[in-house]
């Protein structure tokens, strides 16, 4: 039994929305969420099992409607306070999870019968989550504020997640508060050491919050039962218990009962006192994990002993991870790739400032190495699902592999031989491994000399576009040579013009023949001549100007457009104006700094009649050279503050966000609740994980069906395209089988009847 005060991802309000409800469901993985009063009173439960009850009860399915109707009142509950021993009696097989509420009824915590993992502020420690990186402070701000200060700042830039701290009650915790001359020479520089180095309470409060303000989670050592209740009043986030109490069962006891989540050194202790110490653990019902450690100052590596983490996952069943006294941090690497899932290490500014920390901790470049080290093992590690072409492999495989094709015209009709089929390259269409499935087939269409055949040849049927049913504006991506072949028989509302850094010098008159009746988007590219990626938030001034003066100069083809789109008075512009990095994310403050950057530069555009909207972005995006870091146009609180302070608005790119969303773990419902009031025009594509983007509908993660009820509700009549990655080949069938599936689910689902807007300012 573990028993959680991490509420936030098990509850709903009983105003929310139904859909509100089941997304939160579908995120925390645990099948069902808590239904609370405005108060924190518990209402009632909802489940899976309670959502298809209500379904097959209704006649009309609208899940805007609030959580409250559906929600399950008759529930097991405990008290709070009640013996851990009472609350794992009430389980049972139906029964995992139970709510503990105070004497008015708000729920306090909650009692699972299987670990979830262990919640440390927003961050899920888990096998399949990223390491969680601890910069230990510890007494190496040798009793000064400001020093703390500057090692919170470094470890925020070196890219930790959190930053600890130890807290000792010297009165309570040694023999007549430690003054006492001790005969053991050690323990009495120790002691003096300590003396001299202590926060007080009130600044290691003020440590904690300026911890917080950083970006990072604080944790602190509670080294006797007045610190820990100091930590616990302060409202610490989680604590750690040092090796040299994982036998002090007291402790151990009074931290557990805080119900706060608790990492637990192993160091200098025998396996059978661990085995104690986890078995006190488990039957207080402390969430917890344990670190294999070596207390000794530097460790020697022989005695250091990774492979014991596999040991101490077996005792615990609980997330393990490594406490490391070694000099450098190539163990702390190893470690993560023996499944540690937490990593603290002791952080410096010089090694050779006073106290026996400061010799065994890394400097902040070093750490700063380490965090990329790890998070790159981490990359490299997977997940062993199976084996997918990656999205750089998609691209290199489109440039470097080879297709069947049409060795001559073939007719429709005409039944495919082998003398009619070639191997060349560019790898666009169906791979030469499939050569024998062609053979004998009827051709669904005719070909020309060189047409590439396609998974549609296969099936004897080829995807056309149509006429299509939205509630918004809809187009398609095109390119100057592919506009006609694309839009020739299909009713558009716009087209979006992606533009490459050639395009801009190519003559638009060369490839329209006139005024279109549809509407007019445009994509600027992000690579110019000389390997140059736009980016206005350089902190290069040359580097920014040139990205300036490209972008003017797409701004102005665009005024040129307008001439072919005469019903677009105003186009909209996407771009993706930069901010990425090689090696790791920035934190917040060097974030704003960006953005700053970025409304500067877009403010010296002449940008008179058109509108320029940032895209939002990956973390990983793939530019051309390579995958980077991205920093800017992901966090739905960021792109709006941007949005706000500069009078602009965004392309919303669901591929790109989603992607954000599951790295960070936001929820998706959130982010366009928050961001959708901003988009001027959507990209409309799915997602996979954190890499995989402009996946093909229905071939990825998103819900299409909840996220058209929330763009309906969000950004309601904004423009949009299938933003599907070589949607073009074969004449456009990714886009037109895009709009087929999304034709069903954003605007003909749920019983909403559909218009199509044709005609209507792109």
């Amino acid at each position: 039994m573990l028993i959680d005060k991490q509420l936030a991802p098990h509850i709903v309000y009983y105003e929310d929305s139904i859909q509100h409800a089941l997304q939160k469901i579908n995120q925390n993985n645990k099948r069902l969420v808590y239904c609370l009063s405005e108060s924190g009173v518990l209402e009632g439960l909802v489940t899976d099992g309670d959502f298809r009850r209500w379904v097959v009860a209704v006649s009309e399915i609208n899940l805007e409607r609030p959580v409250r109707e559906i929600a399950n009142r008759n529930f097991v509950f405990a008290r709070e306070g009640e013996e851990s021993q009472h609350i794992a009696a009430l389980f049972s097989r139906k029964i995992n999870s139970i709510p503990i509420i105070d004497t008015s009824g708000r729920l306090k915590a909650i009692a699972w019968q299987e670990d979830p993992g262990l919640r440390i502020g927003n961050r899920l420690i888990r096998e399949d989550k990223p390491a969680f990186l601890v910069a230990e402070i510890g007494n190496n701000h040798n009793g000064s504020f400001d020093l703390a200060k500057r090692l919170i700042d470094s470890a925020a830039e070196a890219g930790a997640d959190c930053a600890k701290f130890q807290l000792r009650d010297m009165e309570s915790l040694y023999t007549e508060g430690g003054k006492v001359v001790s005969d053991d020479l050690g323990a009495e520089y120790t002691l003096d050491l300590l003396f001299r180095f202590q926060l007080s309470v009130d600044e290691m409060y003020e440590a904690l919050d300026y911890t917080r303000s950083r970006g990072l989670i604080p944790l602190c050592t509670p080294w006797d039962l007045a610190s820990l209740k100091s930590l616990s009043e302060f409202g610490i986030e989680g604590v750690k218990i040092a090796s040299a109490d994982l036998t002090n069962h007291q402790l151990l006891r009074a931290a557990s009962r805080t119900r706060l989540p608790l990492i637990v050194s192993t160091g200098m202790s025998t396996e059978q006192e661990i085995i104690d110490a986890v078995y006190l653990l488990r039957s207080e019902g402390a969430p917890f994990a344990l670190l294999q450690c070596n207390s000794t100052y530097p460790t020697p590596m022989q005695d250091i002993n990774l492979a014991y983490m596999d040991r101490l996952r077996e005792i615990s069943q609980a997330p393990v991870g490594y406490s490391g006294h070694e000099r450098g941090y190539e163990v702390c690497v190893a470690a993560v790739a023996r499944g540690a899932k937490i990593i603290e290490k002791h952080l410096t500014l010089d090694r050779l400032m006073e106290g026996s920390d400061h010799r065994v901790s890394l400097l902040p470049d070093e750490f700063s190495s380490m965090v990329k080290a790890i998070r790159n093992v981490e990359a490299a590690i997977g997940r062993g699902e199976e084996r997918r072409i990656s999205q750089g492999e998609r691209l290199n495989r489109e440039v470097l592999a080879k297709s069947l094709v049409a060795a001559r015209p073939i007719t429709k009709g005409e039944t495919i031989s082998d003398s009619v089929i070639e191997i060349r390259s560019p790898g666009r269409g169906l791979q030469p491994s499939r050569r024998e499935e062609l053979i004998g087939l009827v051709a669904c269409r005719d070909m020309t000399k060189g047409d590439a055949f396609f998974e549609s040849d296969l099936l004897g049927e080829s995807v056309f576009g149509r006429s299509y049913e939205f509630d918004r504006p809809w187009g398609i991506p095109v390119r100057y040579h592919d506009f006609k072949a694309l839009t020739g028989t299909v009713p558009l509302d716009f087209v979006e013009v992606h533009f490459s850094y050639r395009d801009l010098d190519l003559d638009p008159a060369d490839y329209f023949d006139g005024p279109t009746a549809i509407g007019l988007v445009v994509h600027s590219p992000e690579l110019f001549a000389g390997d140059h990626l736009m980016d206005l938030s350089s902190a290069d001034e040359s580097y920014r100007r040139r990205s300036i003066g490209e972008l003017q100069r797409v701004v102005d083809r665009a005024r040129e457009l307008k001439q072919y789109f005469p019903r677009t008075k105003r186009p909209l512009i996407v771009i993706n104006p930069g901010g990425f990095t090689l090696e790791r994310f920035l934190p917040k403050a060097q974030r704003q700094t960006l953005y700053t950057r970025i409304g500067e530069a877009l403010a010296t555009v002449d940008a008179d009649g058109v509108e320029i909207i940032p895209q939002t972005m990956p973390p990983f995006p793939w530019h051309f050279g390579g995958q980077r870091f991205h920093n800017l146009f992901m966090a739905a609180d960021e792109i709006v503050e941007f949005c706000e302070t500069h009078g602009m608005r965004v392309c919303f790119d669901t591929s790109h966000s989603k992607l954000a969303c599951n790295y960070f773990g936001w929820s998706m419902h959130d982010f366009i609740r928050k961001v959708g009031p901003y988009a001027a025009h959507l990209h409309i594509v799915d997602a996979r994980g954190d890499h995989d983007e402009g996946l093909q509908i229905g071939d990825g993660e998103i819900d299409f069906e909840a996220l058209g009820e929330d763009l309906r509700r969000w950004a309601p009549r904004v423009s949009f395209i299938p933003e599907i990655w070589q949607g073009h080949k074969n004449t456009g069938q990714g886009f037109w089988v895009a709009l087929d599936r999304l034709e069903n689910c954003l605007a003909a689902s749920r019983g909403l009847g559909a218009h199509n807007l044709r005609g209507a300012a792109a």
